[in-house]
């Protein structure tokens, strides 16, 4: 375990907002990025010593995560969740993957199964790690590289947060004495800016969470998108449907949703869902600040019929994302954010793994590539099990800028439609 530097150990505790409890029932955020093992690579024993000092140093500023989820019964069968500040520490674990070599890793045309070995804490939910780390890192050593693999509970902190968290310890172990982002612990309330105030959920919920969810058996497969052919995925969404509001992001994501569609054969009636997170710091009024360490995120559905989306272009469905997207001005949000309060029923892996839906996660905005430790910039970004079903997609921004990586989950039989898919494909860059 490893704890912050200075004392932090206090009586201070952190409510969980509604948009925290909301993923109560779901995994933790696994993300991980690859580096190459450089040349001047200090000995093992002085490199993990040295990350593990700031690591140390880094949970100063992050000092939550070096705390533990902490429970409230009380006597209506309710229970609200809080953070307990206590520094019990983040867990830290180095490792070695004996003869396994960065080309292991990134040659595949699917990614090979060891990858997820490279992450702790697999297999739990968030609500289960009460006395377990809210943040575990692990650090596995390659023949030719190094993978930075990190667990953050996805009820403490978003993919906004958790990128704060990982670029800010790189800054630190490069020898800076302060972070670009220092990180706004305090919780909100998101609806009217007061301190969150402790929030029931029926006890029933948590309890009734038994392991409902059985996941298929799933392949994965990352798939890259250089600028120029975004560019043209939203020339082609804006001309066909006679607008200039349609963003890269929502074209490539008809064009993924319309492909998935193909591949899974299914029937032309047949309603499906596109399930989004939309982020709030910008949306709220005022505005949350960028560096606000909490969930900020509320989740958006698209719902059309496979016919629709299958015979009516790929600006139909694009515009279609735009609409709901563009709907989550000030009242929607307030209006969503009141809905959680009066019914705080978390998200379940049941029903983001929902038959022939698409759920999104992360972001291409993420500044994933400027996490540097010293050894240059990441070669690659990669996630660990968690959260993952039949219709997991989880965006990372590319190497090169304005390029863009996704990588899907999915059946296998699936998966492997969608890499013949030529329509698909002829967007995609090998």
């Amino acid at each position: 375990m490893v704890q912050a530097t200075t004392d932090k150990v206090t009586d201070e505790r952190i409510e969980l907002t509604q948009c925290d409890l909301k993923l109560l029932l779901v995994g933790a955020i696994q993300k991980g990025l690859l580096f190459l093992k450089p040349e001047s690579l200090e000995d093992q024993n002085s490199l993990i010593q040295h990350l593990k000092i700031s690591l140390s140093r880094t949970l100063d500023f992050f000092y939550p995560l070096a705390g533990r989820l902490a429970t409230v019964e009380h006597d209506d069968n309710t229970v609200s969740f809080f953070i307990d500040c206590n520094n019990a520490g983040a867990q830290f674990v180095h490792a070695a993957a004996d003869g396994v070599s960065m080309a292991d890793i990134l040659r595949p045309v699917y990614v090979p199964p060891i990858l997820h070995s490279f992450f702790p804490l697999n297999g739990v939910l968030n609500y289960e790690v009460v006395s377990k780390p809210l943040l575990a890192v692990q650090v596995t050593e390659l023949v030719d590289g190094i993978f930075v693999g990190c667990t953050m509970n996805h009820a403490a902190v978003d993919g906004t947060s958790f990128w704060n968290f990982f670029n800010s310890w790189s800054e630190i172990h490069r020898g800076l004495d302060h972070i670009s982002k220092t990180p706004v612990l305090e919780r909100w309330s998101l609806l009217n800016g007061s301190i969150s105030p402790p929030i029931r959920l029926p006890l029933s919920v948590i309890k009734n969470n038994s392991d409902s969810f059985i996941p298929s058996p799933l392949q994965e497969r990352v798939f890259h998108f250089t600028k120029g052919k975004i560019a043209m995925l939203k020339a082609k969404a804006n001309a066909e449907a006679a607008t200039t509001s349609i963003s890269s992001l929502q074209s490539l994501l008809a064009h993924i949703w319309r492909a998935t569609t193909r591949a899974r054969l299914l029937e032309h009636d047949k309603e499906i869902d596109l399930r989004i997170f939309i982020g709030l710091r910008a949306r709220l009024q005022p505005p949350l600040p960028e560096s606000y360490c909490g969930n900020a995120i509320v989740t958006g559905v698209v719902t059309l019929r496979t016919r629709a989306i299958l015979e009516q272009g790929l600006g139909f469905v694009a515009l279609e994302i735009n609409k709901v997207v563009s709907s989550y001005a000030k009242n929607k949000v307030a209006d969503a954010l009141a809905s959680v309060l009066k019914n705080p029923s978390p998200l379940t892996m049941a029903a983001l793994g929902r038959s022939h839906s698409l759920a999104i996660s992360s972001s291409p905005r993420h500044n994933v590539y400027g996490t540097d430790f010293g050894w240059g910039r990441p070669v690659a970004v990669r996630s660990g099990p968690g959260n993952k079903f039949d219709g997991k997609v989880t965006f990372f921004p590319g190497p090169e800028e304005g390029s863009v990586d996704i990588e899907f989950s999915l059946l296998p039989e699936t998966l492997k439609a969608l890499g013949n898919d030529l329509e698909f494909m002829d967007a995609v860059t090998i």
